[in-house]
């Protein structure tokens, strides 16, 4: 009696099957892109189009049909009513890209994006490293560091304009403690006004990258550090091997998202500098040169001119920034089919 057992075949996969049947056999090679497409039939179809149709006639209605139409009255010269009649050309864009007022809310936007990466990315990093560690009150801190992210911007905007005048409360705190030669503008002066707004906006968005590292943070394993731990490192040289490298696309992330909305800064400056103040101070940015030069001086032509230049400004970025440093983190989102194997060649 042999003691060889015997598979039946109908159970086995269709590689084993091909070796069971002499390895003549040559195994069926995998469903391609194109006839899985085709394998969607119409109900999927609709499937499909009922779930993202919603979304992308939002998408059209509420973001290209916008962009559109400020191309469209950018070419203008037009009070904001009625269909527009006195076509300039690239009369505004080129009086933009000349004006010495949007070069220098250009420049101050490039130095909010600068420098919110400099103080906003250690500060938010040491935060999530001491948070990560468990510690007493450890919940009531991240409430604390996260609260200012969701406060309106109104309510901030207004708070700090009325501690930071002249005769605010931080300048009387300051004489009260006996430094009053540290007392300052702290919003009119051009040599301080735009470190103010620093200070401001590191206060109010620090909170939202301490979240995103925390969340980044919870996927590191910890059986690296506790190799790393028995290897001998110290505290610092595990976060500095270990946790940084792997915190990469989060930082990355966070990264991408603080230089899209520092280009786009408007709302605090506007609130606590005005739309006058602020070229003045040296805290204008191209988003309130454009209402300032747009609706508030009844040329809204112009202002759509403006808008059109930032939107370019900011997609530029985008791509680039996609191009040459979100790569690594995409590079193995998208996978190419299987190819094959050649008719011909015996299964193994």
């Amino acid at each position: 009696m042999s003691n060889t057992r015997e598979t039946p075949s109908a159970v086995l996969p269709q590689a084993d099957l091909a070796q069971h049947s002499g390895g003549d056999a040559i195994a069926a090679p995998p469903l391609s892109p194109r006839r899985r497409r085709r394998g969607l039939g119409w109900a999927g179809r609709a499937e499909i189009a009922l779930l993202a149709g919603p979304a992308v006639l939002v998408f059209l209605a509420f973001v290209i049909f916008p962009v559109v139409m400020a191309a469209y009255y950018g070419f203008y010269r037009w009070a904001g009513y009625g269909p527009p009649t006195d076509f300039v050309g690239l009369q505004n864009y080129v009086v933009i890209l000349t004006d010495p007022a949007f070069l220098q809310a250009l420049g101050h936007n490039a130095f909010i994006v600068v420098m919110s990466l400099v103080l906003q990315g250690p500060i938010a990093i040491l935060l999530a490293l001491l948070l990560n560690r468990r510690m007493r009150g450890q919940s009531l801190i991240r409430v604390l560091i996260f609260v200012p992210y969701v406060i309106s911007e109104v309510v901030v905007g207004t708070g700090w304009s009325l501690m930071l005048q002249t005769n605010g409360a931080l300048n009387g705190a300051l004489k009260n403690l006996g430094l009053g030669a540290l007392a300052h503008d702290w919003l009119s002066d051009p040599n301080i006004a735009i470190w103010t707004l620093m200070g401001i906006l590191t206060w109010k968005y620090v909170g939202f990258a301490v979240i995103l590292f925390l969340a980044g943070l919870q996927g590191v394993p910890e059986e690296l550090y506790e190799a790393a731990a028995l290897d001998g490192a110290s505290y610092w040289q595990i976060q500095r091997r270990i946790t940084l490298p792997l915190l990469g696309p989060t930082l990355r992330i966070w990264a991408f998202l603080s230089i899209i909305g520092a280009l786009q800064l408007f709302d605090l400056v506007y609130i606590i500098w005005g739309q006058y103040v602020a070229s003045t101070a040296g805290t204008s940015t191209m988003a309130t040169y454009m209402v300032a030069n747009g609706r508030n001086a009844g040329n809204y032509g112009y202002g759509n001119a403006v808008a059109v230049v930032i939107f370019l400004i900011s997609l530029i970025v985008a791509l680039v920034y996609q191009r040459f440093v979100l790569r690594r983190d995409t590079a193995g989102a998208l996978t190419e089919p299987a190819k094959a194997p050649r008719t011909g060649r015996k299964a193994r």
